[in-house]
């Protein structure tokens, strides 16, 4: 609301795109050129995400969701699948911005239960990282587990509005393209 308020319109005086034409959109209705371009930065993070957990079990050669997990629904797996992927324990440790999306049941050493977590939360998060660190190092599980960049709407809209100064409108191009 307030990019809305301070630039309801492209600031054509200041800016001109790079790289295409400023489009009609972006000169009537600039928040939304902002609000579009940040969901396509969304969507290329997913698609990054994706490709790392491909890769990850390309190269480690190991199952994506292991033990318990494997029994958790298709819908939880996809979410996780999307937002998530699998990272050393020591690296969820260090990165207060990561969040688990894994927990494990303290009372079961021999035959630990993995749950998967679709809404990560910061309440918590410590006591989630400490029980994975301590079955990782009791040999319970194997180190990599299911995390997700906190990464807040306010950093993609942020590049969206960089993006929208500086080369347009994303979908505004891509269609231009796709026409030409």
């Amino acid at each position: 609301m307030c990019l809305a308020l301070a630039l309801p319109f492209y600031p054509k005086n200041i800016f001109l795109p790079k790289l295409w034409e400023v489009s009609p959109i972006s000169r009537m209705l600039f928040p939304l050129t902002v609000f579009s371009n940040a969901v396509i930065l969304v969507v290329a993070l997913v698609v990054w995400i994706v490709s790392r957990n491909i890769y990850w079990r390309w190269k480690t050669s190991r199952r994506l969701f292991e033990g318990n997990q494997s029994k958790e629904s298709v819908g939880k797996k996809i979410l996780v699948l999307i937002t998530g992927y699998k990272v050393p324990i020591n690296k969820l440790e260090e990165k207060w911005h990561v969040y688990p999306l894994e927990d494990i049941e303290e009372n079961v050493q021999n035959n630990p239960k993995r749950k998967l977590i679709v809404l990560p939360k910061d309440q918590g998060r410590n006591a989630i990282v400490d029980r994975l660190a301590n079955a990782v190092k009791s040999g319970a599980i194997e180190d990599g587990v299911w995390a997700s960049p906190g990464l807040p709407m306010l950093i993609l809209i942020t590049v969206g509005l960089i993006v929208a100064l500086f080369s347009g409108d994303i979908i505004w191009t891509l269609v231009s393209l796709m026409f030409r």
